[in-house]
């Protein structure tokens, strides 16, 4: 495994770098008042984050102008023949053309997060797939029983006290149910082998657990929060992108290569074009993602399956992955720097929250956190482990689970994406974003968890 502050290093800086500079930013009206612009500051980095780059192009939010009828410009634009639409509620609208605007927070949650994404599925992908995948067979049967309580949890804790709070509460935070889901696999990784020691059993369960419920979570992104109106027939164009680029640069290279040594095909194709079919085949897969609906920073998922990889995988974060010359691999160790900048810029782009903005949804999303991952990694893993006859780790106790609840409960980057996308630009994401912010606190409710359960330090 890479030391611990080899991957801090390599993972994390720039996103807490980023994250503490958005926070400072948007709380400077605070720190440094400007007389007479009591928002100056805020306002500035909102401006900031939603700077057009491209006003009417090809990728972008989708913006569509409307006026209602108690403009004076409606009767005219009616008689001119354009076009009139219903809101749902009995108004009519007259709806300008569509267009597309790139902002700088377009360009970083929802094109350049695709490539962390990607990273994070070729992790899903070897753990399931390959023969020696951390995730296959009946070692990982427990840590995904317990991947399902640490979801299931915090979802109920997160929508109980919402519907305690009273209907009008609850209809305006339920749709951030998936925000409390998350595991920030980078830095549970970290805080886990600073409560475990690197050499525990729990610490590869928490790894387990992470890997899984990130792929979870994926799918959650894919389903429940769509980034417009579906037209699932773009798929095909992700679809279409993917198995071409496989059969053409993967499949049939080896085919012909069948009984030749020297591979001649293959190792033509691999040294002449490289990455580069696969690159093409993600954009169109992107741009297939964007227009069907789906979360474009999804886009490069269907790709990473088929590009080619070696038959083994030491597991995320192994030293050993950096000596894997197989293309997949090799892409991988090329976007390591540039996935970091854009980690953190998605935390400078991101994490600009005024603390005044703390409210209903702040605290559900750490209810769920805080209570419902441990609770359900808790419940289900014992489940798994005693009535079911699954077993856990040897060295591990059933006790550890609460803590490895605690570990996991950091949602951080994935809780803040969800958010972005769960509600609209206003007080309840931002006050939700506060949540996922503020769920670094379970590292030191871990540390504490420890010290009571008396975790006893393994290390390598």
């Amino acid at each position: 495994m890479y030391r611990v502050w080899n991957f801090i290093a390599s993972y994390s800086l720039f996103l807490i770098g980023g994250a503490l500079l958005a926070l400072v930013w948007a709380n400077m009206d605070v720190i440094a008042p400007v007389s007479g612009a009591p928002h100056y500051w805020a306002d500035l980095y909102h401006n900031f984050v939603e700077f057009v780059i491209i006003d009417d192009f090809i990728i972008g939010h989708m913006h569509q102008a409307h006026i209602g009828p108690e403009n004076p410009m409606f009767a005219a634009l009616v008689d001119a023949g354009a076009e009139i639409h219903d809101d749902g509620h009995g108004h009519e609208y007259v709806l300008g053309e569509a267009h597309r605007t790139l902002t700088l927070h377009y360009l970083v949650n929802d094109v350049l997060m695709a490539l962390f994404f990607a990273i994070a599925a070729k992790e899903v992908w070897e753990a399931v797939i390959l023969k020696n995948g951390s995730l296959r067979g009946k070692k990982a049967a427990t840590p995904l029983f317990a991947t399902a309580g640490g979801m299931f949890g915090p979802i109920a804790v997160y929508l109980g006290l919402a519907a305690v709070m009273g209907s009008e509460t609850y209809s305006a935070v339920a749709n951030g149910w998936a925000i409390p889901t998350a595991t920030d696999i980078a830095f549970s990784y970290l805080v886990g082998r600073m409560v475990f020691g690197a050499g525990h059993p729990a610490v590869r369960f928490l790894l387990l657990l992470a890997i899984a419920d990130d792929a979870a979570g994926l799918l959650i992104l894919a389903i429940f929060y769509p980034s417009g109106e579906l037209a699932p027939e773009w798929l095909l164009l992700s679809l279409g992108a993917a198995v071409g680029a496989y059969v053409f640069f993967n499949w049939l290279p080896r085919r012909m290569d069948k009984g030749d040594q020297l591979r001649k095909r293959s190792t033509w194709i691999r040294k002449k074009l490289s990455f580069w079919p696969y690159a093409i085949a993600g954009c169109l897969s992107w741009y297939g993602f964007q227009e069907s609906g789906l979360h474009p920073a999804l886009g490069l998922l269907p790709i990473v399956p088929v590009i080619p990889h070696a038959d083994r995988a030491f597991g995320i974060f192994a030293d050993a992955e950096r000596h894997l010359h197989d293309l997949l691999n090799e892409m991988e160790h090329a976007l390591k720097v540039p996935v970091e900048i854009i980690l953190g810029l998605f935390g400078l782009l991101n994490a600009g929250v005024e603390f005044s903005s703390m409210g209903s949804a702040t605290w559900l999303v750490l209810a769920g956190l805080l209570i419902g991952k441990p609770a359900g990694i808790l419940l289900f893993g014992w489940v798994a482990a005693k009535p079911l006859g699954l077993g856990i780790p040897e060295g591990m106790r059933i006790i550890d689970l609460v803590v490895i609840g605690f570990v996991a409960a950091i949602g951080f980057t994935v809780s803040l994406f969800v958010a972005s996308v769960a509600f609209d630009a206003g007080p309840v994401q931002d006050a939700a974003k506060m949540g996922a912010l503020f769920s670094f606190f379970a590292a030191v409710v871990a540390f504490l968890a420890g010290k009571v359960t008396k975790v006893e330090k393994q290390q390598l």
